[in-house]
């Protein structure tokens, strides 16, 4: 992380981490903020760290317009990580989460969440998984997690069925590309950190835990060691997800914090949630298989999931426009390949698909509602949509806002000499 860490803005006076820290990285939602001095904690922040599109493109070496190819290209080869002996990430024993300075975020929720946490797990059949998961402080020495139905409710899945715990590791402080790798979807039995590596060009160095049988990025700069107990659900929510909206309340597992370590001078990473950062780990995964969906029907350029539909539930997706038809096949596929999607939109090459005005020029001049559009109703959408029904069922609806081929020159652009 501190490679990639650029203070925007170093906040040098006391700041509680209830409310306030939060309220300043809101403020601020574009720019890096390094807290110096959190009040009853020793242990600085830094918030915000990859607050656009920009940002996290150039800490991973790439560009957003050529994100997705970089990204597949690094799926294609991954890199193996590698084990070492001692690492940054064990030069100190926390002694419990209280000694974190763990921010709580908005009036509702339900206490202090660590929202940055990658959770690196193995399972005997399938090997590691690294991903998102948010993390309810509930006292000392546990944590109510968030688990999805992916690949760490499978392994969690598989060792209740055993009567076992599942071995966790909560890590805190990672490089981009680690959070990124850990953010995108892999098929099962895919190893995040070798994508990870991939996508810095260098093996991610990993080290063995101390009280779990599970390895973790040698850099991190806090790693939580514990137990998902068997059998324990607890409340967990309400909690502000992607839309600004909070999340429902669910019965959840309960992680067994056994030890913590970090390195001798830590830097907490807080992610605020909803934040630009939120949205971005969350959507930018996603358009490569918007893309790949895309490709296998029309020549794609690019995708994107927008700001304004919290880079979750709206899309655009740029083809080279062959035959009548394409753009409602690309806006048919795109729907696919990300199902959390409620609405999309096909545009030329031509079209900036960042820029939400030449997205806006293009519904205005290419696209007509009784023939350029397809809607499909009573389908799955996001549970994460606060208008969707019961179980998530929505309405879907993809846009054909490209040129018509057999009028191609009323379209042209007004040039002056």
């Amino acid at each position: 992380m501190r490679s990639a860490l650029e203070k925007d803005v170093v906040w040098e006076e006391p700041v509680s981490p209830r409310f306030e820290m939060a309220r300043i990285l809101l403020e601020n939602r574009d720019r890096t903020v390094f807290f110096e001095n959190v009040e009853g904690c020793d242990i600085p922040v830094a918030g915000n760290l990859s607050p656009t599109r920009e940002r996290i493109c150039a800490q991973m070496g790439t560009t957003k317009e050529d994100l997705i190819p970089f990204v597949l290209r690094a799926v294609e080869n991954p890199l193996e990580p590698v084990i070492v002996e001692e690492a940054p990430c064990q030069e100190r024993t926390l002694k419990d989460l209280n000694e974190l300075p763990v921010l709580t975020h908005f009036e509702k929720d339900a206490g202090p969440y660590i929202a940055s946490g990658i959770v690196i797990a193995e399972d005997p059949e399938y090997g590691r998984n690294a991903s998102f998961h948010r993390m309810l402080v509930r006292d000392g020495s546990h944590l109510g997690i968030r688990v999805v139905e992916r690949h760490l409710h499978q392994f969690f899945t598989r060792a209740e069925g055993r009567g076992e715990p599942l071995e966790v590791a909560a890590c805190i402080g990672l490089h981009p590309a680690v959070l990124f790798a850990a953010a995108y979807s892999l098929p099962l039995g895919g190893d995040e950190m070798a994508l990870a590596g991939a996508i810095l060009k260098k093996p991610v160095e990993m080290v063995r835990c101390k009280t779990v049988d599970v390895e973790v990025p040698a850099a991190a700069e806090i790693v939580i060691e514990g137990r998902l107990l068997p059998g324990v659900r607890e409340d967990e929510g309400p909690f502000v997800d992607i839309t600004g909206t909070y999340d429902i309340v669910r019965k959840q597992p309960v992680l067994e914090v056994t030890r913590i370590t970090a390195r001798r001078d830590p830097i907490y990473h807080a992610l605020l949630p909803s934040g630009a950062e939120h949205r971005i780990y969350m959507g930018l995964p996603q358009e490569p298989r918007i893309y790949a969906a895309v490709g296998k029907v029309a020549k794609v350029k690019n995708a994107c999931l927008t700001e304004g539909g919290c880079n979750w539930l709206h899309g655009a997706v740029s083809i080279h426009k062959e035959k009548e038809g394409d753009g409602l096949a690309a806006a048919k596929a795109a729907l696919e390949g990300h199902p959390s999607m409620k609405h999309v939109i096909v545009v030329d090459e031509d079209i900036d698909i960042f820029d939400p005005a030449q997205l806006e020029f293009a519904l205005a001049t290419r696209f007509q509602a009784d023939r350029d559009t397809i809607v499909v109703k009573g389908v799955k959408g996001s549970s994460l949509d606060p208008s969707a029904a019961e179980g998530a069922v929505t309405t879907k609806v993809g846009i054909d806002a490209t040129k018509r081929l057999d009028r191609l020159d009323s379209y042209e652009a007004a040039r002056i000499p």
